[in-house]
């Protein structure tokens, strides 16, 4: 990335599995979100023009501190594990000096191996400029050679769930939001209840099985549709101290038995890429601590396809979970006007303690913490 947000020039490599670590505003979400700029350009529907709208225009994701360079820049290397291709992609954005102050492609290429599939802008891009107000990510009509690509930034997941917009979303209530776009929770039991019963049933099992580790007293998770309204819910049985306790809806469960439902639902539902953002929230730490072992091990389960997944966290007890490593770390290292990424195991002095048996949350949290944080308890 090159003037994304609040990261002037950042290249790293992602795992299949990594944790990005860093202190309050040093940009774990807007490098996310530079993934997510992706899938909405290449999703059905999608397009750089909506992409740039929910995120306030160009000048709300280019770089502050950028001054000589103009362009927006996202390059990405993704390699097919099916077939063993190298896929390159990168896309540039600047905006126009004159005129309508548009937002165009500077330049986007794709790359497949050693062969370039596309380079532009060409000679129509050229003659025409409003060509250059859409990439050829988002066109179907123009991605055809590198269809691969706009599909798996397609099927990318993000996942933030907000409890009370599940238990209540009428009190949140905008027709506006596309059950496919829903990041927050929104339309998350209406997106349960319309997947095919069979996959709906045995997920809703293995989630159970999962609860009954982290909430004894929750059994037989379903789903049912009220009578009266058409209103779709979550409901289960809560064993506590009355012999014969009735059915619960997600009205009546707790904010951390919706968020661990919500994250396992997702793991099991993504596609192509998994985006969590502080999954924690609202969790017992020794629920946290187990589970990037627990993502891992309902990876496994995918009939040979693994899901890349980038998590966001603070969490000391996540990162004790067992092996994760240096290599699976990302630490953001904020200065005045931009924010560094670098691989935990890339740093020699943090390599060191690591092999020394010192665990990850032992060595990048305090890395990672704000340089005056001590200062805190006196803030009168």
């Amino acid at each position: 990335m090159v003037n994304w947000k609040n990261f002037a020039d950042v290249d790293v490599e992602i795992p299949q599995r990594v944790f990005l670590v860093g202190p309050n505003a040093s940009g774990k979400s807007n490098f996310l979100d530079a993934i997510r700029f992706l899938r909405d350009i290449a999703r059905s529907g999608g397009s750089l023009d909506t992409a740039l709208k929910a995120r306030g225009g160009f000048s709300k994701i280019r770089n502050l501190g950028a001054r000589r360079r103009n362009e927006v820049v996202i390059t990405v290397d993704l390699v097919d594990e099916s077939t063993g291709a190298l896929w390159h992609y990168s896309l540039a954005l600047e905006q126009q000096s004159r005129g309508l102050h548009q937002t165009v492609v500077a330049h986007e290429l794709v790359r497949r191996n050693d062969e370039r599939i596309l380079e532009r802008p060409g000679d129509d891009d050229k003659a025409d400029v409003l060509l250059r107000t859409q990439t050829h990510l988002e066109q179907i009509a123009k991605n055809g050679q590198f269809r691969d690509i706009a599909n798996f930034f397609a099927g990318c997941t993000y996942v933030h769930l907000i409890p009370q917009l599940i238990r209540r979303p009428e009190y949140f209530f905008n027709p506006s939001v596309n059950p496919d776009e829903d990041e927050f929770g929104f339309h998350f039991i209406e997106r349960i209840k319309q997947t095919p019963e069979t996959t709906r049933n045995a997920r809703l099992k293995k989630i159970e099985k999962a609860l009954q580790v982290a909430v004894p007293q929750l059994k037989d998770l379903t789903i049912s549709t009220d009578e009266i309204t058409g209103v779709p819910h979550l409901e289960a049985t809560y064993e506590h101290w009355r012999p014969n306790a009735g059915r619960q809806r997600e009205s009546q469960f707790s904010d951390g038995t919706i968020r661990l439902v919500g994250l396992l639902w997702s793991i099991l539902e993504a596609r192509e890429l998994l985006l969590l953002e502080e999954p924690e929230i609202s969790l017992h730490y020794s629920i946290v601590g187990r589970l990037p072992a627990l993502m891992y091990r309902m990876n496994q389960t995918r009939k040979g396809r693994r899901i890349q997944t980038i998590v966001s966290t603070h969490s000391a007890d996540l990162l004790a979970g067992d092996g994760i490593t240096g290599d699976e770390i990302l630490m953001f290292l904020p200065s005045q006007e931009k924010t560094e990424v670098r691989c935990a195991a890339n740093i020699p002095d943090v390599e060191k303690l690591l092999e020394g048996g010192l665990a990850p949350y032992e060595v990048v949290l305090d890395r990672t913490a704000p340089p005056h944080v001590q200062e805190f308890d006196f803030i009168d």
